[in-house]
């Protein structure tokens, strides 16, 4: 049987009761599997039920509101940085009416089941048989002799057939959608994206960016009318997920995503096929395939909250990008700093390449990625809470660990953060209960990275600072790793918002830098009036730029050419707004082209002077 839900938040904090509690941060509505305590723990958010008293007559009991067949406990100890605590046998009891219990038993009577030997690793015990009932209780018989019962669980569990139940009717949630909702190891990844790309030759193309530690190919899906090619005009999309290998609820929504927009654009749905049209959208399932097998060994509740977290190495690829905010912020601070550092496309710092730096191969080959396309918009997807994340995920004082750190684009990044939030089913809902720690409802679902916990070298601000794109870090769910029952309505809660994310790319300004015969001008600055940060045409000429509506004024300017501006509109309509330059070479880029083509070189004004004061001085 599955879950009933105490980590998904299936169960209501009301269905969850105990004998007593140490205080309120310690309650029932605490004992989540997986649930981790505040960075204060003396607070409301502790990471486990404790019990009042440290006796064998605590217990904590789990209300299925309906006859339910429970087959099976899960535990752990309290999550905690400074104590520690954790039960290592209980009882296991049932009833029907929370009065008369029942305990488990075997031919020798009540069965002790044995608990946990450390805090975070999750122990299954398996009841001898099932049994069905609507109430079910843990009652501790030991714990660790230095600490307290202090518990965290699952119950495993079917819910009965139960027409007449209201909870059932309300809680129920079914999807139409025909696709494959199941956990995909790395071979069943690869063999779904091969059916995709069967079903749909014409508009998917699949392709990998590197390798991982251990070999693995880190495959991607393309989704375009033109798969292979880069269209002029046409904007590029990314979708990634498993960079942390044991958050695997992004992994399956994005290949479930790649099925979906398959099956619909098959079907004529006109927005799915405007969509693919008009966008080249690139979907990468999975960063950490090394983590993600770890995590899929151990199973769905048993992997803990951090197994398959990190790369085979060690690294956490999230935050394993070279830290080019520091590099900003001193050169802003320092104005006499000799060092300028541009506000866009920040060049890598030389250690940072070197063989030495501790870089995985798996971050490497999303930076090679990342330099190779021009991708406008991305999200990464990643696990354990239900919040959108926007740059900057750093914070510019040093003496800080929280404190709201915008980018000169944060108008844009809280729309863009708005836009998933606010069409996901449960994020922006007033009523549901904070996973673990923070509740996000006073900024709509979304939050500042920085204002969150600060991290330095975060995938969102180095494609910020290094590349065109504007990246967000979407966190899909409170259970990183989702049983398999769970994944319908995951799919069901993040659709919508996955498509109107994609959509978002539309949104700003658009168009070609060219010279006066026509060609594209690459690597041309585009910049806005009143935003610190600039972008950068592509190869051939084109470029887009995020940008909420309003009326703006837009600079161009490129090497050996004259600058223009010229007032863009964006309008609330989605569609970016053509704006397109057209600049000719400055004077003394065709002096230098003219005396090219005769074999001399134009000479640099500053040399010039400084030989007519020589040859003054000589004849003085």
């Amino acid at each position: 049987c599955p879950p009933l839900g105490l980590e998904t938040l299936k169960i209501t904090d009301f269905q969850l009761h105990a004998s007593t509690a140490k205080r309120y941060g310690l309650g029932a509505h605490r004992g989540r599997l997986n649930i981790q305590a505040g960075v204060n723990e003396n607070d409301f958010y502790d990471g486990a039920w404790c019990a009042g008293r440290n006796d064998p007559y605590q217990w904590i009991e789990v209300d299925a509101r309906r006859l339910t067949k429970f087959t099976g406990v899960i535990t752990q100890g309290r999550n905690s940085l400074w104590s520690s605590n954790w039960v290592t046998s209980y009882r296991v009891l049932v009833s029907n009416d929370s009065h008369a219990w029942t305990a488990v038993r075997n031919e020798s009577g009540d069965v002790i089941f044995e608990g946990n030997s450390e805090k975070e690793i999750p122990v299954l015990n398996m009841l001898p048989v099932p049994l069905v009932a609507r109430y079910i209780r843990i009652n501790p018989r030991s714990w660790f002799e230095e600490g307290s019962i202090c518990m965290r669980l699952e119950i495993l569990g079917c819910p009965l057939p139960d027409p007449n139940n209201y909870y059932h009717r309300r809680n129920e949630m079914t999807t139409t959608d025909n696709l494959d909702f199941k956990h995909h190891n790395y071979k069943e990844m690869r063999q779904l994206m091969k059916t995709v790309n069967k079903m749909c030759p014409n508009i998917t193309r699949i392709y990998n960016i590197g390798k991982s530690n251990q070999g693995l190919k880190l495959y991607a899906v393309e989704i375009s009318d033109n798969p292979g090619e880069h269209e002029v005009g046409e904007p590029e999309f990314r979708y990634i997920a498993g960079a942390h290998g044991n958050e695997v609820l992004g992994r399956e929504l994005i290949l479930l995503l790649m099925q979906f927009m398959c099956q619909e654009y098959l079907a004529g749905n006109q927005r799915i096929i405007h969509l693919i049209e008009n966008t080249r959208i690139h979907l990468l399932p999975s960063v950490n395939p090394d983590g993600y097998d770890k995590a899929y060994k151990a199973g769905s509740e048993l992997g803990g909250w951090s197994l398959g977290r990190w790369t085979q190495d060690g690294i956490d690829i999230n935050n394993n990008f070279p830290d080019l905010n520091s590099l900003l912020w001193e050169s802003e601070d320092q104005k006499k700093s000799k060092r300028k550092v541009p506000n866009h496309h920040i060049p890598i710092p030389d250690w940072y390449l070197s063989e030495n730096a501790t870089v995985a191969v798996e971050t490497r080959a999303i930076i090679a990625w990342m330099e190779k396309i021009p991708f406008v918009l991305g999200g990464n997807l990643q696990g354990g809470e239900l919040v959108v994340a926007y740059p900057y995920d750093m914070v510019r004082s040093m003496w800080k660990t929280q404190d709201y750190t915008p980018t000169p684009d944060d108008h844009v990044f809280r729309w863009l953060a708005y836009s998933y939030a606010s069409t996901h089913r449960l994020m922006t809902d007033a009523r549901r209960r904070a996973c673990h720690t923070e509740d996000f409802q006073k900024e709509d679902g979304t939050v500042n990275g920085a204002s969150w916990h600060t991290v330095a070298g975060s995938i969102n601000d180095f494609s910020y600072l290094h590349t065109n794109c504007f990246e967000l870090s979407i966190y899909v769910g409170c259970d990183k790793y989702p049983h398999e029952s769970e994944l319908p309505e995951e799919w069901e809660n993040n659709r919508e918002s996955l498509i109107v994310f994609m959509e978002q790319v539309h949104r700003g300004i658009k168009g070609i830098v060219k010279d006066v015969h026509g060609k594209g001008i690459p690597n041309a600055v585009i910049s806005v009036e009143g935003v610190n940060h600039d972008i950068r045409t592509g190869a051939e000429g084109d470029y887009w730029r995020l940008l909420n509506p309003g009326e703006y004024v837009v600079g161009v300017k490129a090497e050996g050419y004259t600058t223009a501006t010229k007032t863009c509109e964006v309008g609330y309509d989605m569609g970016a707004t053509q704006c397109d330059f057209t600049i000719s070479k400055t004077n003394l880029a065709r002096i230098k082209e003219i005396m090219k083509k005769f074999g001399k070189q134009p000479m640099s004004m500053s040399v010039r002077r400084l030989r007519q004061r020589a040859r003054q001085w000589r004849q003085q």
